[in-house]
């Protein structure tokens, strides 16, 4: 179990404290939601915990089989939905490789990253795609 203590700060702003670090973040609500945009929203940390769960669970096989992972990049882009409700539609990811990674790597690679259990954890109807592309 993994507590964080949230606190509103008003102005549509919150603290978040990570109970086993200390770490905190701050949320703001977006511009395009009554915000002023001057922080991650809840929806872009969405967005961050799927992109930095597909890095760390290929970061663990990579650790574990001796794979060189260094140098991976992770993009993600979210896409609102307003309709019925508004929601993340969409998060679209753009995973890059080092250039030192073995093919057969790559492929161990991906499906690490399609079993991230950030993705497992997204309702069905919102899309996510990954892309893969070598430096």
């Amino acid at each position: 179990m993994v507590q964080v203590d949230v606190v509103y700060e008003g102005g549509l702003r919150c603290r978040a404290i990570h109970g086993p670090s200390g770490d905190a973040l701050v949320t703001d609500a977006p511009a395009d939601n009554q915000g002023r945009g001057a922080a991650f929203s809840p929806t872009d940390l969405l967005a961050t915990a799927l992109a930095t769960c597909i890095a760390t669970t290929m970061g663990i096989l990579a650790e574990r089989e001796g794979m060189p992972l260094e140098g991976l990049a992770v993009r993600v882009e979210k896409s609102m939905v307003a309709d019925p409700l508004r929601r993340v539609g969409r998060l679209a990811l753009k995973v890059t490789f080092p250039e030192a990674l073995d093919p057969a790597h790559a492929e161990r690679l991906k499906a690490a990253a399609r079993a991230c259990p950030v993705r497992r954890s997204l309702a069905p109807d919102v899309e996510v795609v990954v892309e893969f592309e070598a430096r």
